[in-house]
């Protein structure tokens, strides 16, 4: 089933998501909703908070999209010729550590559409994870994969990629901003708005 994607403004995509054990009510149900719903909406990554859950759990599939930077010959992204892709389920993902040299990119968010911002991150992350099956990780990863795990787990600590901009670039998308979180937004994909009493 595809979950509407909560949409910038809404608290829960402002706390900081609690761990879940084994027994969590509908997890699986919910993990294959979350899979439709970030594919659906062309999507490589996707935390729980996004769907209205505040819990420590976030999906990632980069293989589409690096299969489509490598047949874009005009983005000539040469950093990801030899990666691979991931497909992975993260569930009470907690950092241990991020290295490398910092580099830029554009992200955007699902959450907060018709934005896309370059964002400087780390090349590498090492994260302790459980995946869907509760067994537990520690794994690194690194390009694309490091870049769309860490969006993704700043989603369970209630971070948005936007709040790593400058205070000048803020202001200048303050507009969009307001205009996402009152529903002012055209997409192809289904959103929740906050709620205008709120």
């Amino acid at each position: 089933m595809i979950l509407p994607i909560i949409a910038y403004g809404d608290a829960v995509l402002r706390k900081k998501a609690a761990e879940i054990n084994p027994d969590y009510e509908g997890l699986q149900e919910l993990i294959n909703n979350m899979k439709e719903t970030m594919h659906s909406a062309s999507g490589i990554g996707l935390a729980a908070p996004q769907v209205g859950k505040s819990i420590r759990l976030f999906l990632v599939d980069t293989e589409t999209a690096l299969q489509h930077i490598r047949e874009d010959d005009e983005k000539k992204e040469t950093r990801f010729n030899d990666e691979e892709g991931i497909v992975r389920t993260f569930i009470n993902a907690r950092k241990v550590n991020i290295n490398g040299i910092p580099w830029h990119y554009n992200e955007g968010c699902l959450s907060l559409p018709k934005i896309r911002e370059d964002i400087v991150r780390p090349e590498e992350i090492t994260l302790d994870y459980s995946d869907e099956n509760f067994r537990p990780y520690r794994e690194t990863f690194r390009g694309l994969a490091a870049r769309v795990i860490q969006h993704e787990y700043d989603h369970i600590e209630g971070v948005l990629f936007v709040d790593y901009l400058k205070p000048l670039k803020k202001r200048l998308i303050k507009k969009k901003l307001d205009n996402i979180s009152r529903g002012i937004v055209d997409v192809d994909y289904k959103m929740k708005f906050p709620s205008k009493n709120k």
